[in-house]
């Protein structure tokens, strides 16, 4: 059973391109933090359309990624000096995308919490790493990390137990499910099975049905790019 290392959040502020927020900054926060369905009570986000809410609530990011980061970029070294880089909620040891089933729900601490999505890594990485490559890079090595949807408010802290309590779609670990998002993006049986996901959130499962209808892959440039000044 692994445990949450480190408790973060941030602040919303001015970010990028003017014009642009992101709470993307995140630091440990010490003793129990309110959880909420749209995640901690002290945490924010910039662009609430695409970061946050129900379905994004908690953003969980792998610290054992970390020396991975380290040994493919050396340059990372000041930003992946502790945890925060990657704008996560949680950080642990010992729980990773192929560990990680999509519905899986677990009791941290007193909150009740589902696995809803894995991340879609977009620009603001980019800005966050002062690498342009950085949110491409994150997606092509399916180390993205996932969030999860509050079933049951409660309090977390650092310390706190991830006891994994029900796991309903044990075939869909997260590494399989990204790399159908990924590296075989129009394997059309996957795409059909991943369309009735019902846990998984609805915005991925439209994905999938679009690939389906149309026979192409959304494009993925806006999402990765940074937009204009």
């Amino acid at each position: 059973m692994s445990q949450i290392s480190t408790l973060l959040a941030g602040l919303a502020i001015p970010f990028g391109p003017p014009g642009h927020l992101s709470g993307i900054h995140k630091t440990p926060v010490t003793g129990a933090v309110r959880v909420e369905r749209d995640g901690l009570v002290c945490d924010q986000q910039g662009d609430r359309k695409r970061h946050g809410g129900p379905e994004k609530a908690l953003h969980h990011y792998p610290l054992d990624h970390y020396a991975i980061w380290l040994e493919e970029c050396p340059g990372l070294a000041g930003i992946l000096e502790q945890p925060g880089a990657f704008g996560e909620n949680i950080s642990t040891l010992g729980m990773r995308e192929e560990d990680i089933c999509i519905g899986d729900i677990y009791r941290a601490g007193t909150s009740l919490l589902q696995v809803s999505q894995a991340r879609q890594p977009c620009w603001k990485l980019n800005v966050h790493f002062a690498d342009k490559k950085m949110a491409r890079m994150v997606q092509e090595s399916r180390r993205t990390g996932w969030y999860y949807r509050v079933l049951e408010a409660g309090y977390l802290q650092a310390g706190d137990a991830m006891e994994l309590l029900q796991r309903p779609h044990q075939n869909w670990p997260l590494s399989r499910l990204l790399n159908y998002f990924y590296v075989d993006t129009l394997n059309y049986d996957a795409l059909r099975e991943i369309a009735k996901l019902d846990l998984l959130a609805e915005s991925w499962r439209k994905i999938a049905v679009n690939r389906l209808e149309q026979c192409a892959v959304e494009t993925w440039e806006r999402r990765l790019t940074r937009p204009a000044e």
